[in-house]
C-alpha cells in the first residue's frame, strides 16, 4: 500500500513529498553516476510526485543516452531525485533518493527488497557481479 513521504537536500531549499509502497522494494544501480553517488532509489509514478519548493533551485544534469535528468540542489549538491521517461515503467517516473526521505523512510525502505541493476552495461534487469560498493 502506498505511502505519503517528505523529503528534501540537506540545505531544505528542496523539498518534495512523494507517494511510495515500500513493499515494491528499491533498487541500487552500478552506472557511474548512481555508483559514485552511492544512489539508492525508489521509483514514484509521475502522479505520486509533487515539488513542494526549489524548483528553481535544481540543476539538471543529463550524460550517456540523456534518458534521465539527475536533478541536484544547486545550493547543496545534493540528488534528492531524478526524472526520466520508460514505457516500461508507466511513462514518466521519479527516481526518489532514499536517503533523502524524511522519518523512519529510510528503515522502512532497508526492510524491502533491494534489486540491484547493471547500469554500467545497460542490463537493467541483471545484477552486477559486484554490489558490495552500492
Amino acid at each position: 500500500m502506498k505511502k505519503l513521504y517528505q523529503g528534501g537536500c540537506h540545505c531544505g531549499a528542496v523539498r518534495f513529498e512523494c507517494r511510495l509502497d515500500p513493499e515494491e522494494g528499491t533498487s541500487r544501480c552500478n552506472c557511474s553516476v548512481c555508483a559514485k553517488g552511492r544512489f539508492w532509489k525508489a521509483i514514484a509514478r509521475k502522479e505520486d510526485f509533487r515539488i513542494l519548493q526549489g524548483e528553481s533551485d535544481l540543476s539538471d544534469y543529463q550524460f550517456g543516452s540523456r534518458n534521465i535528468h539527475h536533478l541536484f540542489c544547486r545550493q547543496c549538491g545534493i540528488k534528492p531525485f531524478g526524472r526520466g521517461h520508460m514505457d516500461a515503467l508507466g511513462g514518466t517516473f521519479y527516481a526518489v533518493n532514499v536517503a533523502c526521505l524524511d522519518g523512519a523512510a529510510p528503515e522502512e525502505a532497508a526492510a524491502g527488497s533491494i534489486q540491484y541493476q547493471d547500469g554500467r552495461n545497460n542490463a537493467w534487469d541483471t545484477a552486477p557481479v559486484e554490489t558490495r560498493h552500492l
